[in-house]
């Protein structure tokens, strides 16, 4: 059973920063599918950014430019820098790992952007 712990959430003015991590129980060096997705009230849950093969990082349209996403492996540790925040971007973020065939969650970390 992998467990993810999110961290880094909070509340900030619109044009601010916070940076998200989640920690992975197990090593994620060999792990290609990690990363964020986000949940607004009333809405469905979607992918923020993530890791795919080769190397590559998939970004939403939304955040293109202004969010980061970023890993150290050996800290089993995925990073979301997000700048530039705006009111549209609160919701709760998940951290996602695909191991196995399986689809693994963090609990969640709350981020408000508002003035």
């Amino acid at each position: 059973q992998v467990q993810l712990v999110e961290s880094g959430g909070g509340l900030v003015q619109p044009g601010g920063s916070l940076r998200l991590s989640c920690e992975a129980s197990t090593s994620i060096w060999t792990i290609i599918a990690i990363g964020w997705y986000r949940q607004a009230p009333g809405k469905q849950r979607e992918l923020v950014a993530t890791f795919t093969s080769g190397g590559n990082i998939d970004y939403a349209y939304s955040v293109k430019g202004r969010f980061t996403l970023s890993r150290d492996n050996a800290k089993n540790t995925v990073y979301l820098q997000m700048d530039s925040l705006k009111p549209e971007d609160t919701a709760v973020y998940y951290c996602n790992l695909r191991l196995s065939g399986r689809a693994y969650w963090g609990q969640g970390t709350q981020v408000t952007v508002s003035s």
